[in-house]
């Protein structure tokens, strides 16, 4: 009997020891609270955007359905362009004409403009002569009777007419000669810069016929079908991106202090416990709030905390949106270390 003590003794130290070495003391809670693995609980939360045209039209191609997996760029559906189409060439039409009349001006009158513009002087300085010729041979004739005062009225009017031709003729030449006037160029000019905006307008709208796939991720729902008359402000598609893929969860006040932006963490989820995610802590609100309905620790939830977001690095097709996860810090972390 007396030789079973010592050996009871040392069964006892043994259990003990091996209690120790496996974690039986942190799981019964009896390992100080700086040595505890800080754990925390939370949501994936994964982005979704809702996809629609910024133009209107009729839907006439829908590429994908409920459950593909699509890249960035890919084209998700396509609108009757051929409105869009119209509009682009008559845009063209049109700044190409405007362009013209701007070369023109810039270009000035031709040579031969001008020449047939000197001819016409040249032409009226004839005129001129001849209406002084006739007028001279009226006045001297007046004062003999050979003519009548209505005949010499007459050759003093052509005489002032063909001079009034001329000066018109000579002010045609100058004006030819100097050329397009500076203002017209440039009302010109922004004519045709007008016309451009427009165009390239018209061009954006035909490119907005096609809906593209702004990042990768996996399509949620599709709202419309082809033949639909879509505006704007009608979704046709809801895509969940792919990345980036996040942790909302919440902190106690008390442990602010064992977590900062940037600490690395593992990711746990229900279903594959096992293979955990890293992530890093990208954000930590400033303003406290009351616990959500959501966080399931009971002691947390009448309390104040704030809110966090984990980032996942390398997230996999499992975590889905509104997954419960666990994440938790290494100790050598959250000890502060």
């Amino acid at each position: 009997m007396k030789r079973l003590v010592p050996i009871t003794f040392l069964l006892l130290v043994a259990a003990g020891a091996a209690a120790w070495w496996y974690g039986l003391p942190e799981k019964l809670g009896w390992l100080p609270e700086a040595r505890r693995e800080f754990v925390l609980y939370g949501n994936v939360d994964i982005r979704q955007v809702s996809l629609g045209f910024r133009v209107s039209g009729r839907l006439s191609e829908l590429g994908v359905d409920e459950g593909d997996v699509v890249k960035s760029g890919t084209v998700l559906a396509k609108l009757d362009a051929a409105p869009y189409e119209f509009a682009v060439r008559s845009g063209e039409a049109n700044a190409s004409a405007l362009r013209a009349t701007l070369d023109k001006l810039k270009a000035g009158p031709r040579p031969t403009e001008i020449a047939q513009a000197r001819a016409a002087y040249d032409e009226s300085l004839a005129d001129l002569e001849n209406a002084n010729l006739a007028y001279d041979r009226a006045r001297q004739l007046r004062p003999q009777g050979t003519i009548s005062e209505a005949t010499l009225d007459q050759a003093t009017a052509a005489r002032a007419m063909a001079a009034a031709r001329s000066e018109s003729a000579n002010e045609a030449l100058k004006l030819l000669q100097e050329g397009s006037r500076i203002e017209d160029i440039a009302a010109a000019d922004a004519q045709v810069k007008a016309a451009e905006a427009t165009l390239a307008s018209a061009r954006t709208s035909l490119a907005d016929t096609e809906l593209r796939a702004p990042n990768d991720g996996v399509i949620l729902s599709r709202v419309r079908e082809n033949g639909a008359i879509v505006s704007p402000a009608d979704t046709v598609f809801v895509l969940s991106l792919t990345e980036p893929v996040w942790v909302r969860s919440y902190v106690a006040e008390p442990d602010l202090g064992r977590i900062h932006p940037g600490m690395k963490v593992s990711v746990a989820s229900d279903t594959a416990p096992d293979k955990p995610y890293e992530g890093t802590i990208g954000f930590i609100s400033p303003v406290a709030e009351f616990t959500p309905k959501s966080v399931e620790t009971p002691e947390l939830r009448t309390g104040l905390v704030y809110r966090l977001r984990i980032v996942i690095d390398k997230p996999g097709t499992d975590l889905r949106q509104g997954m419960p996860v666990t994440v938790r810090l290494p100790h050598s972390q959250a000890d502060g270390r």
